[in-house]
């Protein structure tokens, strides 16, 4: 029995600020004070909060120690788990008043939360099945296997309202049953893990942070559906998520969770794990499946659709993590607990990956219909340095921004497809007025240029043109014409593409046109970047009279394009400046303005 919990996150963006080095310094001041039977060390999942990490939490106290470095270890030991005096200095400030800790759910960045998919990430130890089953892990599948029939699993998904959370928004009960109908001698469950989004890690964090709660719902849709196998498509840039997952799969096993005859019940399923090697299209499903089989990762023509040939050409069930992690729940506690949140066509929650420009960069699950003010303002606590908040991109390169005029909108499937945009899987990149929207289309082209599998011509061709045509504008070298033509390659592209990545990847193109079209307007006609970013239409200038002659600008300019002496002011020869901005981020007195 153990008088104090230390738990210490241990998901990728912890483990990357050392966490790891925290628990074995931690462990071993611990055993150098003879505490190591008192103190029980725990390496969980992300707590949520990655702009503060690495994160520690002691409990009974609940205090939340934040920006621990492996130094501060000591003095932890030695002042808090041996005296019982907190270490003041680390404690997160939104968690202390005058003496007394305030717990984490009553702190801005947690108070609008449900955690549902996320209920167990940074709250357990993820490679220990007996604290999952403690959490009531499991009990959903027992119920399932020894209370109901397949068709009563399914209706109950039905009636929650759950739609996939890989961006689609398909009905996942409705889904499940299409396969369910379908007669074969094998059936197949997958889960996507694949997370290509840039900036997305909600999947990842799932994994690392409660892993068994994937192989628990992958083994209830495989009982519902008729399925005995089933495959998790993860990407091999996650070890962490892969080793851990690979772990729980391994002792689910070994605990008669997984393999022949679960809870006595007669119903088999087994699960395995394929690495991907990174390939964005691999995110669509049949691309996705196509890759297991162990071939190129091209997505399929469809119908037909997976649920009548899909993983080895028999009838199969794809969701996402989040999706799959939110069934325990749903089975345990009833369709409506689930559906009697969020939104009348968007029941229960959602996990967003907020990053970019914004304080509390990190994981945040919200009922669907919070608005993005919320998610901004509240919870992601503003945007830094004092700047204003532009847009938010959500779904990463399929999707589109919303501006600042439309803040207060619900976030749901529905309305977001309203304005122009899509939720995609949950990343939420945040801009200030520092970014141009026209730079922003041009990176997310990029990328989807780049990650195009080539098999059909709108795709692998008209992206490319699209990205052309945007390099003209960034390059100041374009006309109206080519702005026209700009949305109506965009257009073509939509209709025509073979798969989703296709698709959707003028999203981004056609969101900005929509609410930023005077900033490419301002690129074409009056050949400026309104935000400063595009360095093709920037020039640097020193003002004369805000200039000391410190001569630090000369000393930093890469290419000498900075000349002047010591006390007179300086000049910049626009002929040999590269426009890498490292004179203005050098002057002291502001005297260096771009336009």
């Amino acid at each position: 029995m153990y008088r104090s919990h230390v738990l210490v996150c241990g998901g990728t963006g912890c483990t990357s600020s050392h966490s790891n080095e925290i628990i074995e310094a931690l462990e071993s001041e611990l055993k150098a004070k003879g505490l190591e039977n008192e103190i029980k060390v725990i390496k969980t999942g992300c707590f949520g909060l990655c702009a503060l990490g690495p994160i520690m939490i002691v409990y009974p106290e609940g205090c939340f120690y934040s920006e621990v470095k492996v130094e501060d270890v000591p003095e932890i030991v030695e002042e808090h788990l041996l005296k019982g005096r907190m270490v003041k200095r680390l404690i997160y400030d939104e968690t202390i008043t005058k003496d007394e800790i305030k717990p984490l759910n009553e702190t801005n960045f947690y108070k609008k939360q449900n955690r549902i998919a996320l209920r167990n990430c940074g709250v357990i130890d993820p490679e220990s099945i007996e604290e999952y089953i403690a959490m009531d892990g499991y009990q959903a599948l027992a119920k399932c296997l020894t209370e109901m029939t397949p068709e009563d699993v399914i209706q109950v998904v039905k009636d929650s309202g759950l739609r996939g959370r890989g961006g689609g928004g398909f009905p996942t009960g409705l889904k499940w049953s299409f396969t369910a109908k379908n007669a074969a001698d094998q059936k197949y469950v997958v889960c996507n893990a694949d997370e290509g989004d840039p900036g997305a890690f909600m999947d990842r964090s799932v994994l690392e942070g409660d892993p068994h709660c994937i192989v628990e719902a992958m083994t209830i849709c495989g009982y519902a559906t008729g399925a005995t196998e089933g495959y998790v498509y993860v990407r091999a840039e996650y070890p962490i998520a892969v080793n851990r997952l690979d772990k729980a799969i391994r002792d689910a096993r070994e605990n008669g969770l997984l393999g022949k005859n679960i809870f006595n019940s007669g119903f088999d399923f087994d699960l395995h794990i394929r690495l991907g090697a990174g390939a964005f299209v691999c995110g669509e499903e049949t691309a996705l499946m196509t890759s297991i089989e162990g071939n190129r990762g091209e997505p399929r023509p469809r119908p037909p659709y997976p649920a009548v040939k899909g993983l080895f050409g028999k009838p199969t069930t794809e969701n996402n993590v989040e999706t799959f992690a939110n069934i325990p729940q749903i089975i345990l506690k009833g369709a409506e607990f689930f559906s009697s949140m969020g939104t009348e066509k968007s029941a229960g929650t959602k996990v967003f990956a907020l990053g970019g420009k914004i304080n509390n960069t990190g994981l945040v699950e919200v009922p669907m219909g919070t608005t993005l003010r919320e998610v901004i303002e509240d919870i992601g606590g503003g945007i830094p340095n004092g700047k204003k908040f532009k847009a938010a991109q959500t779904g990463g390169p399929s999707g589109g921004c919303i501006p600042a005029s439309l803040m207060d909108t619900p976030i749901d499937y529905d309305n977001l497809t309203a304005i122009g945009c899509m939720m995609g899987s949950g990343g939420l990149i945040v801009m200030d007025e520092d970014n141009c929207m026209v730079d922003i289309a041009k990176f997310f082209l990029d990328f989807t240029v780049d990650e195009s599998c080539g098999k059909c011509t709108p795709c692998r061709i008209g992206t490319k043109r699209m990205m052309e045509i945007l390099e003209k504008i960034t390059d100041g070298k374009a006309t109206l014409e080519d702005l026209d033509e700009l949305e109506k390659l965009a257009y073509y592209i939509k209709d025509n593409s073979l798969c989703g990545l296709g698709q959707t990847a003028p999203n981004p193109v056609l969101a900005t046109l929509r609410f930023f079209k005077d900033e490419y307007i301002a690129h074409i006609v009056d050949k400026k970047c309104p935000a400063g970013v595009c360095k093709a239409l920037l020039s640097y200038s020193i003002v004369a009279d805000k200039c000391k002659g410190c001569t630090l600008c000369s000393r930093k300019c890469p290419v000498g394009a900075i000349s002047g002496t010591v006390k007179e002011a300086h000049t910049i020869d626009t002929s040999k400046c590269i426009k890498c901005g490292v004179c203005m981020d050098s002057c002291k007195f502001g005297a260096i303005i771009k336009k």
